[in-house]
């Protein structure tokens, strides 16, 4: 008898597949890396054949490794990197690498769609800012610059979906992956017909959506040789990675928050509606349950800016992390402790990839404002820490001054294994931080519970609360309110106050 669902999370880096239990259970996991690619500047692609390989290979792998048959896997269902643009002919054969999402190209096309469309139409109509870096400028580029490739395309899909066809045969996408196309009507469930026709893009060219819990079909029996699964096994075709990851924390009702600490991070909620901020620093995807949506902010470099600050200015705590066998976080981890809340009047501007939600200002850089002669090692890893802090405030009191109160944030991703970080960021928001059993293991755990909706096991993605519960709570200090509070206005002073900088440096930039 069936007993697992099989998830697999496509990511940047590479696939991660996990076994999970009817019992919410991590059975095993295992990581099949590939690489992206970076032809020229603002580009990055990766090779869908890559997708594929590593789906067989990790699936295979882990069932070894779990010691599982392929009759015990009841469904298969994904997570998938979301925003990208990939062009298959009607055998379902790449046309070109796949355009990913960090891929900001398209800058003449993100400035046509808001000539032809205006940037309040499609904000108020997808629930996202028009940018170069959603599906759509992606597709247009492809039009304008390798026509012949356009002209023979039939579909264009996400990462998932074209794990989904390669399986299933079928050409398919699931509401919250359309969503971050700029193409997708948020609250009619469909591909906007007026964006559509003012972008002359024809509807045949967008995959079917449905619902995240959609069973697109069984394994195909050329598909099962490859894979090493059962010909027949049911295909949900799942998630973008961010509605996976609100499932998988748990937030699968209104009032919920949660924050991904990984390389980059973002706060999220779950709403009734789509969350519109006047200002247009948030954006609205749909969560994997189609009653729901989940409202967030995304900054570029969270865990980015701790490991750009440990590979370039933390060569002592390497080595002697190597020498004794420790995590070089975690010994930068006590040196921030050394320094007081504050970091001795040090700030840290977190923009190292430029930034989107909040500041939408791709010329923005990181900066350390406040230097002294007094100014210690300690000081420096603190500041990088609480710059992280600061910037996601931002987000979080965008959410709630929309209306969307919010009590303690679960926590996951690979930042939430810490508890340094985490009570600097307590004491930054004033809010108790959850950190449930799962954290790096979260996302695909979500695209698990979406597998087991989809195939009747579970009744409702309620279910998650059962398998991935708190195991501790993070509480802020009051006392420490008052300091953070001067500090927040401080940073967001010191941001606005480079903005001209970032701008002629972007400039020289170009030129050089």
């Amino acid at each position: 008898m069936a007993k697992y669902i099989l998830a697999h999370d496509l990511g940047t880096s590479g696939n991660k597949a996990a076994l999970f239990s009817l019992e919410g259970k991590l059975g095993a996991g295992v990581l099949y890396e590939y690489p992206a690619y970076y032809p020229k500047p603002g580009w990055v692609e990766q090779d869908p054949n890559d997708f594929w390989k590593a789906v067989c290979l990790s699936t295979r792998q882990l069932l070894e490794k779990a010691s599982v048959s392929p009759g015990d896997i009841a469904a298969v269902c994904f997570s998938g990197q979301m925003m990208g643009c990939l062009l298959v002919d009607g055998e379902g054969r790449p046309l070109r690498p796949m355009i990913i999402w960090a891929d900001t190209r398209a800058g003449a096309q993100e400035a046509e769609m808001k000539e032809k469309l205006g940037m309040d139409y499609i904000y108020r109509t997808t629930g996202h800012r028009i940018s170069a870096s959603y599906s759509a400028a992606k597709l247009l580029w492809v039009r304008d610059n390798e026509g012949e490739i356009y002209k023979r395309a039939y579909k264009m899909l996400h990462a998932k979906d074209y794990i989904i066809f390669k399986l299933t045969g079928k050409f398919v996408t699931d509401y919250s992956d359309a969503s971050g196309t700029n193409l997708f009507d948020l609250v009619k469930k469909t591909w906007d017909k007026n964006s559509l026709d003012a972008l002359s893009i024809p509807p045949d060219l967008l995959p079917d959506p449905y619902p995240s819990t959609y069973n697109a079909g069984g394994i195909t029996l050329e598909a099962a040789g490859e894979i090493g699964l059962l010909q027949g096994t049911p295909v949900i075709i799942g998630g973008g990675d961010g509605s996976c990851a609100c499932v998988g924390a748990g937030v699968v009702a209104e009032g919920a928050a949660y924050n991904v600490l990984g390389s980059s991070s973002w706060i999220s909620l779950a709403s009734t509606a789509p969350l519109y901020d006047p200002r247009m620093r948030t954006f609205t995807w749909v969560h994997l349950d189609p009653a729901l949506y989940t409202p967030c902010g995304t900054m570029q470099a969270a865990g980015y800016s701790y490991n750009w600050y440990k590979n370039t200015l933390c060569g002592d705590e390497i080595a002697e992390a190597a020498r004794d066998g420790e995590d070089p976080y975690r010994i930068i981890d006590e040196g921030a402790l050394k320094s007081p809340p504050g970091a001795g009047g040090l700030l840290y501007l977190p923009y190292l990839l430029g930034e989107r939600s909040p500041r939408w200002n791709h010329e923005a850089r990181g900066a350390f404002v406040g230097l002294s002669i007094t100014t210690g090692k300690s000081d420096i890893s603190r500041a990088v820490l609480e710059g992280v802090g600061f910037n996601l405030r931002i987000i979080l009191e965008i959410l709630e001054d929309r209306g969307n109160g919010t009590g303690g944030i679960i926590m996951i991703g690979g930042g939430a294994k810490g508890t340094v970080w985490l009570q600097i960021l307590a004491d930054i928001w004033q809010k108790p931080l959850v950190v449930p059993a799962y954290t790096e293991e979260a996302t695909s755990l979500g695209a698990a519970v979406c597998g087991g909706v989809g195939i009747g096991a579970f009744r409702d993605f309620s279910v998650i609360r059962q398998f991935n519960g708190p195991v501790k709570t993070i509480s802020p200090r009051g006392e420490l309110a008052p300091v953070y509070e001067e500090l927040f206005g401080i940073f967001n002073q010191a941001y606005d106050s480079m903005t001209g900088v970032y701008h002629r440096l972007a400039e020289f930039g170009r030129r050089a």
